[in-house]
């Protein structure tokens, strides 16, 4: 391995998330926005030129890879190439985000293949609040194929994006449900990031308020594993006398940009050091040059990475109304 990514800050890029697809089956309001236009097919990278990147990636650093989208069990072939990337890097933490209304049928392939962890992005229990917020009535699916998930073994982490006005009634029913199922049940602060989101200040659920109602609702205590490479940003809690935990991640009011060790893959190849940032840098254009290639790539992601922005400050000289960045969170990857 070569030097690691370190930024002029001393953090370390040691996980990266991967955009298989700018698409998606749902229509969430707070990811996509309105009236977007997709990503052009020949601008996606190929699975061949994603697991290129990966091998650079692990060269430099790289421990965890993450899958994304949009959805990405809606691009075709997905369940193939993420058995194929985990033969080709079995040193990598491999792992997926989806919405789960697609992953039942791979799930136990998945699994044998050593994909343990999922993250299913779930923001309401409340079936008739799933149609609305995504546009279809797919909630019973995702509930089963969570189920599907913890039957063959796997780690699965629900994500909700916590919004007042939407879900912060819903707290006990997301308590029972941690209580109820062996899931770490997260709670994501709603992120300026996009354009007509419908993000304002006033929308934020906060991870403090989320944690002082919930401590009323059940007996919590910190994790021993709380701090952990799996847990990531998020500060998690045992559920006393339940099966699963309550996690918390505040990028919004308490910024955890001192210790990112993140990097993000678009489906289109470019590469971002920052999710509250805009700027990118393109890699698919020197990939697919034929003078320049995986090599030129390299020394693209070690200059990016050293002028990796502190998010935080971004979000400080963020205008009043406005998201801190434009780009739509389904074309980020999250």
């Amino acid at each position: 391995m070569h030097k690691s990514l370190e930024d002029k800050h001393g953090r370390k890029a040691s996980y990266m998330r991967v955009s298989v697809t700018d698409r998606c089956n749902l229509r969430c309001t707070y990811c996509a926005g309105e009236g977007h236009d997709f990503i052009p097919h020949p601008e996606i990278l190929r699975y061949e030129e994603i697991l290129d990147l990966i091998s650079m990636a692990v060269n430099v650093g790289v421990e965890k890879i993450r899958f994304t989208g949009g959805e990405p069990f809606v691009r075709k072939g997905f369940a193939d190439f993420m058995v194929d990337a985990a033969s080709r890097f079995p040193e990598v933490d491999l792992c997926v985000t989806t919405n789960a209304t697609l992953i039942g049928d791979h799930v136990e392939r998945l699994a044998a293949a050593g994909v343990r962890r999922v993250n299913i992005s779930l923001d309401t229990l409340d079936q008739a609040k799933f149609a609305k917020i995504t546009g279809h009535d797919q909630y019973s699916k995702v509930r089963t194929n969570i189920d599907r998930c913890l039957s063959a073994g796997m780690k699965v982490k629900v994500n909700a994006v916590a919004m007042k006005g939407f879900n912060d009634v819903e707290l006990p029913d997301f308590v029972k449900f941690a209580t109820d199922n062996a899931i770490d049940m997260r709670f994501i602060e709603f992120m300026p990031v996009g354009l007509d989101t419908g993000w304002k200040d006033d929308s934020v659920w906060k991870a403090e308020d989320i944690l002082d109602q919930a401590g009323k609702l059940a007996e919590l205590a910190p994790s021993g594993n709380g701090s952990g490479k799996q847990n990531g940003p998020a500060r998690v809690f045992d559920i006393v006398g339940g099966k699963g935990r309550l996690g918390l991640i505040s990028p919004y009011t308490n910024h955890f940009c001192g210790t990112c060790n993140r990097l993000r893959l678009t489906s289109d190849g470019t590469l971002r050091t920052c999710l509250f940032s805009d700027k990118v840098y393109s890699l698919r254009s020197a990939l697919r040059h034929p003078k320049l290639g995986l090599a030129a790539v390299e020394r693209i992601v070690r200059a990016a990475s050293k002028t990796k922005p502190m998010g935080h400050e971004l979000l400080e000289r963020m205008p009043a109304g406005q998201g801190v960045c434009r780009t739509r969170m389904a074309s980020i990857g999250g």
